[in-house]
């Protein structure tokens, strides 16, 4: 695989993460498998806006499905999605407490 069309795959699932909604979605499955009714109440997101998340989530390979009888279960494909969500998140607040830091310092 050449290197451009991995950055545009890393790019593809970027998107992907990049929607609060889903994020939250992502949280949810961290301690594992949920139905959607589950994932609707969890979330506080409609059934329907909730399962056009997770055909976009499922068709990049983040999450999985598995019916019994009539209920749809979801889990995350690889636990190493989390990892990634989590070190984001460290950026993140490292970020802001830096920020925070600068403020309180030229307030000085």
């Amino acid at each position: 695989m050449s290197r451009r069309r991995l950055y545009e795959l890393h790019a593809s699932i970027c998107q992907i993460l990049s929607n609060p909604k889903r994020l939250e979605i992502i949280d949810c499955l961290r301690e594992g498998e949920l139905p959607v009714i589950g994932l609707a109440e969890a979330t506080h997101i409609s059934q329907a806006n909730l399962s056009q998340h997770l055909a976009l989530m499922r068709e990049k390979g983040i999450v999985i499905a598995r019916r019994e009888g009539s209920n749809v279960f979801y889990r995350l494909s690889n636990p190493k999605i989390t990892q990634a969500c989590d070190l984001m998140r460290l950026v993140l607040l490292e970020h802001l407490a830096a920020g925070a830091e600068l403020a309180k310092t030229s307030r000085k």
